[in-house]
């Protein structure tokens, strides 16, 4: 089970609070942007949840072989809104990251681009915050994480080999590597998706490593309805007789509802929760930082947002073991 920060989260202080929160929940691995100043943030939040006696879970990073909505951030000018625009950019942004006045605040926006159709003057941009290949093998030596997930996209077999290869190059004992790609965006069929997958598998094979696969359904929603639930599951189901070995994990709309698609003994290996995740936290994530101190230091708020976080991923905690965890 992994808690998914956001490939462009910057929220520093929203970031250790996450960790420390979904730690404490019992989530086994956390997803944070590749920065050194968010891994950072990541790793105080585990060490606040570990030092009160909770199990460490792994810390990964992701990356890309190209560009993907996952890296990215929406922008605009302020100064070209109408003065009497009612901003429904705002009322869309489930990070709550742009206000009655000015423009987007970039460290909140995780890029998931409800705000982009939304301006009726069509000023809002976004802007690709990709790490570059030249960058990836310093940043890994930097923070050394216990794992990576690589997004890819059809088509780019090349760029995922030349990322695997800087990754390897980096020497930084990695537990798995993960892929994520889904078929929202791509035009893929389910079959085709799965061939993508075999050759991500012979690459990463030649390099000695095991994958585990990340299945978008509905990627960056941050919806909480049972339709994009079903979707998550739905593309499971369909990708298991064809995928390539390694354990298959659901994310991109997942939330409270997926479980009762799935029977008590037969699933994914694992859930990911990102937009849900960090939507229902948002309340006292905000409520803290007007207080000007950390929620892990504001005892009644800590012990709310714990209680939806135990909410959100008890229940899958409690499943019958029947394939790994992630």
């Amino acid at each position: 089970m992994k808690l998914i920060c956001g490939a462009s989260n910057q929220d520093l202080l929203a970031i250790t609070d996450l960790c420390a929160v979904f730690a404490a929940a019992g989530v086994h691995c956390v997803d944070v942007a590749a920065d050194a100043a968010v891994v950072r943030a990541a790793r105080k939040g585990l060490d606040w949840a570990q030092s009160r006696g909770g199990i460490r879970p792994s810390l990964m990073v992701s990356i890309s072989d190209g560009k993907d909505a996952h890296f990215r951030k929406a922008w605009f000018d302020p100064a070209c809104c109408p003065i009497d625009c009612l901003r429904p950019c705002r009322h869309v942004c489930p990070a709550e990251a742009i206000g009655e006045q000015g423009g987007i605040q970039l460290s909140r926006c995780y890029g998931c681009g409800r705000c982009l159709p939304t301006c009726p003057l069509g000023l809002i941009d976004e802007h690709d915050q990709r790490l570059e290949l030249k960058d990836l093998g310093h940043l890994l030596v930097s923070v050394r994480p216990d794992a990576v997930e690589i997004h890819t996209a059809p088509g780019r077999a090349e760029a995922f080999e030349s990322t695997v290869a800087a990754v390897i190059a980096a020497q930084v004992p990695l537990q798995w590597m993960g892929v994520s790609c889904g078929l929202e965006g791509h035009g893929l069929t389910v079959e085709a998706l799965a061939s993508e997958l075999w050759q991500r598998h012979g690459c990463l094979r030649r390099f000695g490593q095991r994958p585990l696969w990340q299945l978008d359904g509905r990627p960056m929603s941050g919806d909480v309805g049972p339709g994009t639930a079903r979707v998550a599951v739905a593309l499971w189901r369909e990708l298991l007789p064809w995928a390539p070995p390694g354990p298959l994990q659901l994310a991109g709309g997942t939330n409270s509802h997926t479980i009762r698609y799935l029977s008590g003994d037969n699933g994914p290996a694992g859930i990911a929760f990102g937009g849900i995740a960090r939507k229902l936290l948002q309340p006292w994530l905000l409520e803290a930082q007007a207080r000007h101190v950390s929620l892990r230091e504001w005892p009644e708020g800590w012990h709310a947002a714990l209680a939806q976080a135990k909410k959100l991923v008890g229940p899958w905690l409690l499943r019958q073991p029947g394939s790994q965890s992630c």
